[in-house]
């Protein structure tokens, strides 16, 4: 599996490594992503999401039933 939120769609991105003596080579920032078991009370049942944080604070204000509604409607299987 890729390294790519659910929900936000936050990837890996590049950058720099800086040493003290300012010497720079290419290092890679992960989301903080999470493997997370949600229950779908509408359904009745429950759904795997690999989440960011950030993600996880967006199910909790939005509900879970509506953001599972958006990423049906972008073709994502739930």
């Amino acid at each position: 599996m890729a390294r790519v939120c659910q929900v936000t769609g936050k990837v890996p991105v590049t950058g720099n490594k800086v040493s003290h003596s300012n010497i720079k080579t290419k290092r890679r920032f992960l989301p903080n992503l999470q493997v997370k078991r949600f229950y779908l009370a509408e359904e009745g049942r429950w759904v795997t999401l690999k989440v960011s944080t950030e993600a996880i604070r967006t199910i909790n204000k939005n509900g879970l039933y509506s953001v599972v509604k958006e990423l049906r409607a972008k073709g994502e299987k739930i």
